[in-house]
């Protein structure tokens, strides 16, 4: 009888519905993932960073969201988000990456997308289906931690 071990890469996929509570949802996901798979060590950052991007694709558009939590050989997680809006915020566009206009002190809402400066290793952006036929298919935003 031979041993089994867990692998080291996976993938986990969600689907999220233009909901109010869709953040929560992803937050409570991210967290049962990691814990799951023994990533103390980021998932506080994950789940911050993933509940900004979720909470921005429902403030941002009127559509559903996608929420992909992979690991890596190297051992980084990164999360992906989608939705369809096809424009690319900063920082997750065309260098420079620091145009995220500050929000203002009192301000209630604003500051998520430098906390994915601050806290995620690294973080991207990609326009989906640039031609005619694929009109829709909007963006995913993605970052990485645990490098």
């Amino acid at each position: 009888m031979g041993t089994v071990s867990l692998p080291d890469t996976w993938v986990y996929a969600l689907r999220l519905p233009h909901d109010p509570r869709a953040a929560r949802v992803a937050r409570t996901t991210v967290r049962a993932v990691l814990s799951g798979h023994d990533r103390h060590e980021v998932l506080d950052r994950v789940e911050l960073l993933t509940s900004e991007l979720v909470g921005n694709a429902y403030q941002h558009t009127n559509g559903p969201a996608s929420l992909r939590l992979t690991a890596l050989a190297d051992g980084r997680i990164r999360i992906g988000v989608w939705d369809r809006h096809p424009n690319i915020p900063a920082p997750f566009g065309e260098p420079p990456w620091d145009r995220v206009p500050h929000a203002p002190v009192n301000a209630e809402q604003g500051r998520g997308l430098h906390l994915v400066q601050e806290y995620a290793d690294s973080w991207g952006g990609l326009t989906l289906g640039d031609s005619p036929l694929d009109r829709g298919a909007g963006k995913l935003l993605w970052f990485e931690v645990g490098a």
